[in-house]
């Protein structure tokens, strides 16, 4: 359904936009933690940390796939608030084509340098073989990521965040029935683990372009609009490219953390691992109230509607605090019962590790959710350069200090450089806030 975003209520289109994208969010999370939990309960310890050493390198994959999807929405949306809508599809059409030439050189990449990269990252040797397996399915259904990404893009620009779900919903569903034969039934590790997810991946991308191509006529693209535009590359690849190195600077940095991390032994894998899921999941509606700050505020701002886009980030922020009181809360109480369902109870080292991380994490969330507030409102405005720029920052501190903390404090340690990197970005994006809105003051009366 096309949501204007141009009129009405600001809470009720950000958080009914947020919603989906959160419901969306979760279920492709789903993939890896369905894969996690049957892999840790049918397959072993050893499995589910082989699967964990590939968690930063497949979120790198992921989100520098989301980040170009991103620069091109804000675009996308831009356009629709200013009802300018035959560069759409020609922006759509772009990305495409962006989009898959770039996942091709990644996929090649991949497939030919896994092992080298496992190495670098100090994976284990009795966890090689399956890291490097799993680690290659991921990069063969990059394609159908990719493809998912772009066309959830396009729908999520013209205010449909709902549709999108529906497909996930049901690949979700098939990647754990498919997780469950090949885990359980037929014995293949972490093979099926990744076979199941390629699978569904495909399900869903699949899904997708075909309801747009009988159901969207305003993002039908046809042979005409791959054409080449200069300028509708240059922006593209302007706001995507930036927003791309912005989403991969946290899994690249997460290389050297989880290098940290392998250094304390296969326990200590598999309770960050397992702990990182549970992560994914409590930071996810964040990420998507961020989305829909970024929405709102492009389809504003093309609509020229400056007390709209002024409103975006005190109103969107007031919804990131009150998601966090909630999550917080949640990992509080239940920390031990959620970390229990990646492990046996023979895995006692592992819940233990696992809920150590958690009780400090769930009170730092609240610095993760101003950060993504800020930046989806920046997206909004088309500035990309301070959310890169910030990222950056945070997470060299954090890998600085998960080296400096976690020989000592273990897997706290790595806890507390999350904050530190945290509070170091919240600095510099509200100086930089207050910077921007000293220099545009029209924009802000």
């Amino acid at each position: 359904m096309i949501r204007d975003m141009t009129k009405g209520n600001i809470y009720n289109h950000i958080v009914q936009f947020s919603i989906p994208i959160i419901l969306g969010n979760i279920f492709q999370l789903t993939y890896n933690a369905v894969d996690s939990i049957i892999v840790g309960k049918f397959a072993g310890t050893k499995a589910l940390a082989a699967v964990g050493t590939s968690d930063p390198i497949v979120n790198m994959l992921i989100l520098g796939i989301s980040g170009i999807c991103i620069g091109a929405s804000v675009l996308m949306s831009e356009f629709f608030g200013a009802k300018i809508y035959e560069d759409i599809k020609n922006e759509f059409a772009t990305t495409i084509s962006i989009g898959m030439g770039i996942t091709a050189i990644i996929v090649i990449l991949g497939l030919l340098l896994s092992n080298t990269i496992l190495k670098l990252i100090q994976t284990p040797p009795e966890i090689m073989a399956d890291a490097n397996s799993y680690l290659k399915l991921v990069f063969i259904g990059a394609p159908f990521t990719c493809l998912y990404n772009i066309y959830s893009a396009g729908l999520r620009s013209i205010g449909d965040s709902k549709t999108p779900i529906n497909f996930l919903a049901i690949s979700s569903v098939l990647n754990g029935c498919l997780d469950y034969i090949f885990i359980k039934i037929f014995d293949m590790g972490v093979v099926g683990a990744g076979l199941a997810t390629v699978f569904a991946e495909g399900i869903s991308a699949v899904l997708c372009m075909l309801y747009v191509f009988r159901k969207v006529p305003m993002l039908h693209v046809e042979r005409k609009h791959f054409k080449f535009n200069r300028r509708l590359i240059n922006r593209t690849f302007s706001l995507g490219s930036i927003t791309a190195l912005q989403q991969c600077c946290q899994p690249f940095g997460k290389l050297f953390i989880q290098s940290a991390v392998n250094y304390h032994g296969v326990s200590v894998i598999a309770a960050f691992n397992a702990a990182s899921k549970i992560e994914n999941f409590a930071l996810i509606p964040e990420q998507s109230i961020s989305h829909s700050m970024m929405t709102f505020t492009a389809q504003n701002r093309g609509a020229k509607e400056k007390k709209r886009v002024k409103l975006a980030l005190p109103k969107g922020l007031v919804i990131e605090i009150m998601y966090w009181i909630f999550i917080c809360t949640i990992i509080t109480l239940f920390k031990t019962d959620l970390m229990s369902l990646f492990g046996s109870e023979s895995d006692h080292q592992m819940i233990t590790e696992g809920v150590k991380y958690l009780s400090v994490m769930a009170f730092l969330y609240c610095l993760s959710g101003l950060t993504n507030g800020l930046q989806g409102y920046f997206r909004g405005l088309g500035n990309m350069s301070i959310t890169f720029i910030s990222t950056s920052m945070q997470i060299t501190i954090r890998v600085i200090f998960t080296f400096i903390l976690s020989p000592s404090m273990g897997i706290e340690g790595i806890a507390f450089a999350s904050g530190i990197g945290w509070i170091a970005m919240l600095v510099v994006e509200y100086s930089y806030y207050f910077w921007y809105r000293k220099k545009h003051k029209k924009m802000f009366q």
